[in-house]
């Protein structure tokens, strides 16, 4: 995984894998709804304005094509982490991505800023995002990807597939799936709207107390 290629080829791998158990990945992968971008080390903030350029590119899921669209940042220099590692620079990311897009756009509206709120969810570029993180590292194995990544889906697609009918199959479809892969259901998945998504991103097991690192701040004063 030396090249963005190389590493572009090993996480199509990874989505096709017949044991992989995210129906919504696989096909926005068949459809062309999955852009995949390819940063350097998942701890160095080298490629960060790159990621945001991308962020802020994607189209909006209600006007896109594909019937379901994801942004997903490759990280394939980033060493072995283990799960509490990831986790603090994923959200080291997200807090840098945020800090340089603040000055430019709102927090959704139709979701919370505070992480700690049931209705939080991550937001660049006024547009909320479910982020899943994934790493060699993680407990989880449909976390388990060859490489260090973080995918970005946005949440106006989970409300358009709400409004369609279509989102209870699809999320039971995944649960299915992932019990038949791991033995059991993923203890930390809830729906939006029950607890805060934000325990959900790093893909680690959190436990009661456990507070998210990340601060969201107010644009700077003109």
């Amino acid at each position: 995984m030396h090249t963005p290629e190389s590493a572009i080829g090993a996480f199509h791998d990874f989505i096709h894998d017949n044991d992989f158990p995210c129906v919504a990945a696989k096909s926005s992968l068949a459809t062309d709804g999955m852009r995949i971008v390819v940063a350097g080390d998942l701890r160095g903030r080298q490629a960060d304005r790159s990621i945001l350029s991308a962020l802020l590119a994607a189209p909006d899921a209600s006007e896109a094509a594909p019937d379901l669209t994801s942004t997903v940042v490759l990280f394939p220099l980033t060493p072995p982490l283990s799960e509490i590692a990831f986790e603090k620079h994923l959200w080291a990311l997200l807090q840098s991505l945020h800090e340089a897009d603040r000055d430019e756009f709102d927090w959704d509206p139709a979701v919370s800023s505070d992480p700690r709120s049931a209705d939080f969810a991550m937001s660049i570029g006024g547009k909320g995002y479910f982020v899943v993180g994934l790493h060699p590292g993680s407990s989880r194995l449909a976390r388990r990807a060859p490489m260090a990544a973080a995918a970005f889906n946005p949440h106006s697609q989970f409300r358009r597939l709400k409004m369609d009918g279509r989102y209870d199959r699809l999320r039971q479809a995944v649960r299915d799936r992932d019990i038949a892969l791991q033995g059991e259901a993923n203890p930390m998945l809830a729906d939006h709207g029950e607890v805060s998504e934000a325990s959900q991103y790093s893909g680690r097991k959190v436990f009661a107390g456990w507070e998210c690192p990340f601060k969201p701040q107010r644009s700077r004063p003109n």
